[in-house]
């Protein structure tokens, strides 16, 4: 006993390893400290073995948000907090994180729009909105619509766009949640013009369309496109509000058949909503996008108030819209030939170490509830699926795929590579 005693590690060691790095930044030195003398002291009580010690102190560390490694080939992996931002992006959000002019003209010291300059970049990034406001998810955006244009009034929505978001939150609730009432047309698989023309009347307070961003409905379908519903709710004098959901601003050509901003507005709504924290690579946030009369009357509703971003939002949604590049359009974009590569060279390195890995090709996807059956070209470390539980430990996802554990590339930005091997190793 007392020669295994000899044998648990020095709390000046444990402290060094570059694994309580992190730790020791986010919670102090003198919190992660504390458990490492827990941890020594049950190894002193026989409870776990010295060599555990390491993995022990981190268990008892304090909870938190931890920094992962997103190697699930998901790309915006709603439980990972799906975007990644921008280095431009997290550089904004620390100048922000003081005091700042967030609600005021430095030129006359006066008080001036909150988030003037994030309001000015997205209207610039899309043009065919007459005006623009943001809020704190896209879910927050329909209910505000909901709220200011359809209270006590009705929705005219297809049945086979009433869809359940995450968590088991449904959207039939949330807007009925507003005082709305909800008038639904057609079948879950087939909604004609038709349906919503004989819907239309004056309890209508708009027309919803509803893109079933995390689902597919194939066979025997049909939907009027956004341009028949806009010239039918342009006759009947109604907004036409399209929720669009992944939050693409114009059309992107990895992805054809998912909805933009752009797009639906051109071909008539008159309001477009959609997630910044997707598709767009942004932060949390909710977009309105349309006429400005509708916008307006919107962002003057007193719910706004409840719904507004604070100042870190808009720093980040302003960089992430000035500078274009994100981790997420990177990810979406990533040659196949790349990611083999980088695949082969880590799988090569580790055989040297003894692990059995190998490099091969697979298939990611976006996530996010976006482009729902796409699948794009990637490629993956396979390892033995006892890796798996270890890594997840060390905050590393990967995926359990015929009996091996995946580490797909797609979403793991090069520079990780080097992080990927050295979590693989120290699970040996």
């Amino acid at each position: 006993m007392e020669e295994s005693r000899r044998m648990i590690p020095r709390t000046d060691v444990v402290l060094a390893d570059p694994r309580f790095a992190e730790a020791v930044r986010r919670l102090g030195r003198g919190r992660v400290k504390a458990a490492v003398v827990e941890a020594q002291q049950r190894a002193r009580d026989g409870l776990i073995a010295p060599d555990d010690v390491w993995d022990e102190a981190r268990r008892l560390l304090p909870g938190g948000l931890r920094q992962v490694l997103n190697a699930t080939g998901v790309i915006l992996h709603t439980n990972l907090g799906r975007a990644r931002l921008s280095e431009a992006a997290v550089e904004a959000v620390r100048a922000a994180s003081g005091t700042t002019n967030v609600e005021l003209d430095l030129a006359t010291g006066k008080r001036a729009r909150r988030g003037r300059d994030a309001m000015a970049v997205l209207a610039a990034a899309v043009p065919a909105a007459e005006a623009v406001h943001v809020v704190n998810n896209n879910a927050a955006a329909l209910v505000l619509a909901a709220t200011a244009l359809a209270a006590g009034r009705e929705i005219v929505v297809s049945r086979g766009e009433l869809v359940e978001i995450g968590d088991g939150f449904r959207l039939p609730d949330l807007l009925v949640s507003t005082g709305a009432r909800l008038r639904e047309v057609g079948t879950t698989n087939r909604t004609h013009l038709a349906d919503y023309a004989a819907a239309i009347g004056p309890e209508t307070g708009f027309v919803l369309k509803i893109h079933p961003s995390n689902y597919l409905i194939e066979g025997f379908t049909g939907q009027p496109s956004v341009a028949e519903l806009a010239e039918l709710c342009s006759s009947h004098g109604v907004a036409l509000v399209g929720d669009i959901g992944s939050g693409l601003l114009r059309p992107e050509p990895v992805l054809p058949e998912e909805p933009d901003a752009k797009s639906w507005l051109e071909a008539g709504a008159d309001l477009v909503t959609a997630s910044g924290d997707k598709l767009l690579g942004g932060p949390q946030c909710g977009l309105l996008l349309g006429r400005s009369e509708l916008v307006e009357r919107l962002r003057r509703h007193p719910l706004a108030r409840a719904l507004r971003v604070d100042k870190l939002t808009l720093a980040a949604l302003e960089a992430t819209l000035r500078h274009e590049r994100t981790p997420t359009g990177e990810a979406l974009h990533a040659a196949e030939a790349d990611l083999l590569e980088r695949a082969e060279h880590l799988a090569a390195k580790l055989r040297t170490e003894d692990v059995d890995a190998t490099a091969v090709g697979t298939r990611a996807v976006v996530g996010g509830g976006g482009a729902p059956g796409v699948r794009l070209p990637s490629a993956a470390v396979s390892l033995p699926a006892r890796f798996g539980e270890p890594l997840q430990q060390r905050a590393v996802l990967g995926r359990n795929e015929h009996g091996r554990y995946l580490l797909d590339l797609r979403a793991v930005p090069s520079e990780d590579d080097g992080l990927l091997f050295e979590a693989v190793l120290a699970c040996r």
